[in-house]
């Protein structure tokens, strides 16, 4: 939302919502801007919450992409661009250059200069290795090393350094996943029905086009990894060049696409609220407090009023009325644990993580292949090993 333009895809706030209260960092980035980080984000989002505590009001961060938000409740990023001795280029151009080499050089050379950071992060994982491996070449220090100086703070823990704003809470709007994606769903034929075709039609005609003309298109960094662009891909680079009818299947096929990621990436978001802010024990994370909003007509009894209740007691020092959400966490759980599907050809880091891909619908998938292919193996080597010409027509068993 930071871009300017692609207002309904990126669901920007309204124009009549936002005069019914003062919005920041939306619209005010060129949408050609192909290097803008969280570092930036985090930058000019500072001093703004400083602005808004020196006029007596409550900043309120809206989320939600979470890891936008850590950056301004924790002390976790790291900042090249000031490194007097970093190289006189932007820093983030060499993050670029390292995320064009293949994803296994890059690990390679992630392991020879900061092994521990290598095994965090999985081979595939090209940006976060690339990020890594540029952190070192611009400090000269291994990125786990400034990570760990980080923790090691007063006041830090598993999320980085201690919490810059200690009077913080987290308001976590969550809904049954049924009512959910029902939503989610409504939402693209809404986005749909204001325009969304149009919108992404201009858009691609004065941003993209000739990119894709010359086969440079990126769809990795800047606007162009919004959600809902690449989606409609085909059907902006075929329009005009094929028939009605064809058009019309690759504009339904874009309209599904964007709604199965769109709740995909709803299930990331709500997943990342478990494992960062819900399951990680220590004193510098806020507490987290559940709003149930799978029934809107309930929205002022389950949402807005205990909401209030929960900020007005923070802002009057007193103890909110409600209980923060808790999650059990297993204190033997291995996040950095390496294991090899070789059913699948994968590399699976984390304990909990392999538990969630063996019963993935693919990894069972191919489970279930394998067994019947050793069944058929079996049966095969009985026949052949007795001799036997014939077979009983009950032995389902056998091809």
């Amino acid at each position: 939302q930071v871009y300017k333009g692609l207002d309904i895809i990126t669901n920007k706030v309204s124009p009549q919502e936002q005069r019914l209260c003062r919005h920041h960092m939306i619209s005010f980035v060129d949408p050609l801007v192909s290097d803008y980080t969280v570092v930036d984000f985090r930058d000019k989002a500072m001093p703004l919450i400083s602005y808004i505590f020196a006029r007596d009001k409550i900043p309120i961060v809206v989320g939600g992409t979470n890891y936008y938000i850590e950056s301004l409740l924790w002390k976790v990023l790291i900042n090249t661009k000031e490194n007097p001795s970093a190289a006189p280029r932007p820093a983030s151009d060499r993050k670029v250059e390292l995320e064009q080499l293949d994803g296994a050089e890059l690990h390679r050379r992630l392991s020879q200069v900061d092994p521990e950071m290598a095994a965090k992060l999985h081979p595939h994982d090209k940006r976060k290795v690339a990020r890594s491996l540029q952190v070192f070449e611009e400090t000269g220090i291994p990125h786990s090393e400034i990570l760990h100086q980080q923790q090691e703070e007063e006041g830090g823990g598993p999320l980085g350094g201690p919490l810059k704003y200690p009077h913080s809470c987290i308001l976590w709007l969550h809904a049954d996943q049924a009512a959910l994606d029902a939503r989610l769903e409504q939402r693209v034929d809404d986005m749909v029905a204001a325009g969304l075709l149009e919108e992404l039609r201009d858009f691609h005609r004065r941003y993209n086009q000739e990119k894709v003309a010359e086969n440079r298109q990126d769809y990795q960094h800047g606007i162009f990894q919004s959600i809902g662009f690449k989606e409609f891909h085909e059907y902006l680079v075929s329009e005009g060049n094929c028939s009605p009818e064809t058009s019309a299947l690759l504009l339904e096929k874009g309209i599904q696409a964007l709604k199965q990621v769109t709740k995909r990436y709803a299930r990331r978001q709500n997943k990342w609220v478990r494992n960062r802010f819900l399951k990680r024990p220590g004193p510098n994370v806020p507490p987290v407090y559940g709003l149930e909003v799978s029934d809107l007509q309930r929205w002022e009894e389950d949402v807005l009023k205990p909401a209030l209740e929960i900020v007005e007691s923070f802002i009057q020092g007193r103890e909110p009325p409600a209980e923060p959400l808790r999650m059990e966490h297993d204190e033997n759980e291995n996040k950095r644990s390496h294991r090899v599907c070789e059913l699948c050809d994968r590399l699976i880091i984390g304990d909990r993580e392999w538990a969630a891909h063996t019963r993935s619908k693919s990894h069972l998938h191919h489970l279930k292949k394998r067994r019947k292919l050793e069944a058929s193996g079996r049966a095969g080597g009985t026949v052949g090993d007795s001799g036997d010409a014939e077979t009983s027509d009950k032995d389902g068993s056998l091809p």
